[in-house]
This record gives C-alpha cells, structure tokens and sequence, in this order.
C-alpha cells in the first residue's frame, strides 16, 4: 500500500521519471526474492550395501539413493562438475557416473581393490591407490587406457596430486611411507617414514605443505613439499577416550585455509585444527568411527561420514558446532560436493 500511494502522489505531482524508477527497483526487487535457493548436493558411498546416498544441502535430507558397484569407496569429482569418479573396490574397477543422470558410464581400469585415488588438475590423468598390488596405477580417462603402475610400498590407500600436477602421493599402510612420485616421468622418487598406518594425504590449496594421517599412529605429520622434510608432528587427546581409538583418518582444509579438520576414527571427533599454528582448537563430537569429509562449495556445512552409525554429520563450520544427523545407508566412507549449477 505505501509504494502505490507513493507512486500515485508522483504521478499527480508529474513525477513520471521517479514513479517509472519505483516501478522499475520494485519489480526488480520482486524478481530477485522469487529466485529459487540452489543447493549442493553430497554424494556419500555406502561400503555395506553398494549405494551411494544423495543429500540436499538445503534440506538436509537423503533425496536420493544410486546403486553402484561392489562396496564403493573413494569417491571423487571431475574438475568440470560433469562426473563422479567412484572406488568400486571389490568390483576391481573405477566406476565413472554422470552427474546429471545419476547414471554409471563405464568402468575404468583399475588394478586391484582400488581404495583412494586423485585426479590431476588436468582434468585427464586418474592416480588410484591398488591395496592389493602395492601399486599406484595411473589411468587417462580420456583414453581409458592404463599409462603406468608404478611400484609402491605394502597396502597402498592415500593418494593426492599437488596443485601444481607436478607431484603425485601415495601411502603404504603397512610399510609407513609417503611416496613421493614424479607426475612428469611417472617415477618414485623419495619416500618419507611417517608413523602407524598412514591413511589419507592431503595438500593445502598452496601446494607448500602436505599433510599425511596415521591411523594407527594417532598422529598427522606435516611435510614442507619443496624440501620433503617433515615440519610438524600433530597430536591429540581427547578427554575420557584412550588413546588406541584416536585414529586420524580423513582430512579436510576450511576454504580460507585458515583451519583443517581431522577424523579421528573411533573416537567419534573430528578435530579443528589452526593451519597456521598446527595447535587442535577443539574436539567435535559426531557418529560412530568418522571416517572422512566434505564441505559445501561455500564452505559453510561439513558432512562426516560415519561408519558404524551408518549416517552423517552435519557441522556448521561457522559455529563449529554439529546441527544434524542425517540417515544414510551401511557404513558410510566416502563422501564428495556436487556444486549447485
């Protein structure tokens, strides 16, 4: 009632200009509170019953479940949003999903039980972590031809490509190595002892450092790439858990780089960590044995996956605070953000 009894008193007042550009603002206005809230979606696998769950993002809600190969893993996403790579371990194959249809492609090669894998930033060659070859075996997707398996330690899982594509991780679980490849020549190049069961690696967006967990261990060693040489040893307590449930496994980097949030398997937490300092800020309590992560592209929501509870945590990174679980199928691992369109 106030707009038009303004634009009534303008037009009698022959104000014709102003009253077109009310008009003109409030329409516009209108238009931009019409717009519907576009939402990420997580894709989370389901090891036990070979789904994959889908959860919308606004609502917080399963909207979705997709059947895929036998006890799905890894999970990752192509850098131009069109596809969802996905470990198939006990199928021996990467499956290769179209976002758009939910629909599997085809199977790429992978070696054996393929776990972990990472894509360069060329969009093209696929780095998957064979736990039951000691090898890491590097796929063009393009081509969906094999272009090398190279030689790693015992029980390969974590894999990671530096931003720059020029180094590409492995880790060996049982030999307690990080190694270190050459992308260029598709060689081994160093390895670095870290402690117990190395799990996950994962690079900051800068490339300058590398994080590496250790399960068993109950660390994450922090390596200066440009040298290799290790620069922090980070442990945690968490009050009334005994040490051999602290099992760091999954890592994740907060937008703004400034924290980094780890799994820590059985004892239900996940860490909050100053990227800087490398000092824990705090313990967030979520489901049953948190395996790994992922957050929204605007990086306010963190979705946990919870193996033995079999659902997911919803953390709101502003708050750092745990809002919602989220029902999803038998033991969740992995989990990967689909950015809205």
């Amino acid at each position: 009632m106030p707009i038009f009894k303004m634009n009534a008193d303008m037009w009698r007042n022959g104000s014709k200009r102003s009253l077109v550009s009310v008009i003109v603002s409030t329409l516009i206005l209108s238009c931009s509170f019409s717009q519907p809230v576009l939402a990420d979606r997580v894709y989370i696998t389901n090891e036990k019953d070979d789904t994959i769950s889908v959860i919308d993002t606004k609502s917080l809600e399963v909207v979705k479940t997709i059947e895929v190969g036998e006890r799905p893993r890894g999970i990752i996403l192509s850098k131009d949003g069109k596809y969802l790579y996905i470990c198939a371990s006990d199928s021996d194959a990467v499956q290769v999903m179209d976002v758009k249809t939910g629909k599997i492609l085809h199977n790429l090669p992978s070696g054996l039980d393929p776990e972990q894998f990472s894509l360069h930033p060329n969009n093209r060659l696929l780095f998957i972590a064979n736990e039951d070859d000691a090898i890491t075996t590097v796929v063009d997707t393009e081509t969906r031809k094999v272009v090398a398996q190279i030689d790693v330690g015992i029980e390969p899982e974590g894999m990671a490509v530096s931003p720059d594509g020029t180094i590409a991780i492995t880790t060996s679980e049982t030999t307690n190595f990080v190694h270190w490849i050459n992308v260029e020549k598709l060689v081994l190049e160093h390895n670095s002892l870290v402690d117990q069961r190395p799990r996950h690696a994962e690079f900051t967006a800068d490339g300058k450092h590398l994080w590496v967990s250790a399960e068993i261990g109950g660390t994450v060693t922090v390596f200066n790439v440009a040298d290799r040489t290790e620069i922090k040893k980070i442990h945690f307590e968490v009050a009334g858990i005994s040490k051999d449930r602290v099992q760091p496994v999954g890592i994740q980097f907060s937008k703004d780089g400034k924290l980094a949030f780890v799994a820590l398997g059985p004892s239900n937490r996940v860490a909050v960590i100053d990227a800087k300092t490398f000092e824990v800020q705090k313990y967030l309590l979520v489901g049953r044995r948190v395996w790994h992560m992922a957050q929204t592209s605007d990086g306010k929501l963190l979705f946990t996956t919870n193996g033995i509870s079999g659902d997911v945590s919803v953390v709101d990174l502003e708050k750092l605070k745990v809002i919602k679980s989220i029902k999803v199928g038998r033991y969740p691992w992995g989990a990967v953000v689909v950015p809205h369109p």
